[in-house]
């Protein structure tokens, strides 16, 4: 399903600049090659099988020491990193969209009854905010992946490592579209719709959810797209810093942890590959969620 900041078509049906159409259909292409990991991908890097200790670190298959079968080389396990790439971006990307999600539902959800009730409510839910947003993000986030890897002592496997990393980055998120979700709800409430909503007796769940969500969720699409370019950021660096996923399933932050470590020793294609497709992928998505932040608010313009 093609959403509102990733539909080429849709860009360019409301004037959308070239550049803007390109980062999104790079962003698509990236995207799209990550879900077909699996039928495109030259070997499962997730397969003990298909890898050899004997083709570690072997160099790009263009430079004058590669090997065809291997084309942007191998890791120091010996697997295909083009292929360890391509399900390193499944992970990264799925993480980050999950993130997105969670973060934007808790959000969306603690905004509408923050504006909507105001009060008590409104200042207990926007302290907590307050706090939260009191910490970095990455501090935070090595602070809940600690506490969950203590407790949980399955957390730093394949399986759950994800949930792990998506509720360590979301629990630091949420609390822009709250603020952003009960600014809008606020300004709605006080509209002549949800007045007459009201005295016809209609109960709060309904007037919050069939009447004002409908009407605040533009911006909250133009944050979730600015924002997952920096989860999938976020993850890479907890990935980087040792608490995101295991070497044996990586991500693109797991990968250039691992290259980090061989630079030195000229082993320099497992660092820079993945780094080069986090940061086109970053790019991309930053670009046509800045152009969205500007097209839905013209007074963010800049004047040329």
């Amino acid at each position: 399903m093609k959403t509102l900041a990733s539909s080429p078509g849709f860009l360019t049906r409301i004037g959308a600049p070239i550049s803007v159409i390109a980062a999104a259909l790079l962003a698509l292409v990236i995207v799209a090659c990550s879900i077909l990991a699996s039928w495109i991908a030259p070997y499962d890097p997730t397969n003990l099988a298909s890898f050899d200790l004997m083709n570690a670190e072997l160099p790009p298959a263009f430079t004058a020491e590669g090997d065809s079968r291997f084309i942007l080389g191998t890791d120091n396990q010996g697997r295909d990193l083009l292929s360890a790439m391509l399900y390193g971006a499944r992970v990264s990307i799925a993480i980050g969209g999950g993130a997105v999600l969670l973060a934007a539902t808790l959000g969306v959800t603690l905004g509408l009854l923050a504006g909507y009730f105001g009060g008590r409510v409104d200042a207990l839910i926007m302290r907590i905010g307050d706090v939260i947003l009191s910490f970095p993000t990455i501090l935070l986030a090595l602070l809940v992946s600690g506490i969950a890897r203590a407790v949980f002592p399955g957390a730093a496997t394949a399986e759950w490592a994800p949930v792990i990393l998506i509720c360590a980055i979301a629990i630091h998120e949420w609390v822009q579209y709250a603020r952003t979700v009960r600014a809008a709800t606020m300004v709605e409430t006080a509209k002549d719709y949800v007045r007459a909503a009201k005295v016809i007796g209609l109960p709060p769940r309904r007037i919050m959810l069939r009447h004002i969500l409908p009407n605040v969720m533009s911006p909250v699409l133009v944050i979730s797209t600015i924002n997952l370019a920096a989860a999938v950021l976020t993850e890479a660096t907890l990935s980087f810093l040792g608490v995101g996923m295991p070497p044996t399933y990586p991500s693109l932050g797991t990968l250039i942890r691992i290259g980090n470590e061989f630079v030195f020793s000229g082993i320099w294609w497992i660092a820079l590959f993945p780094a080069l497709a986090l940061v086109i992928l970053v790019l991309a998505v930053n670009v046509v969620g800045d152009w969205l932040r500007d097209r839905f608010n013209p007074k963010l313009r800049v004047k040329r």
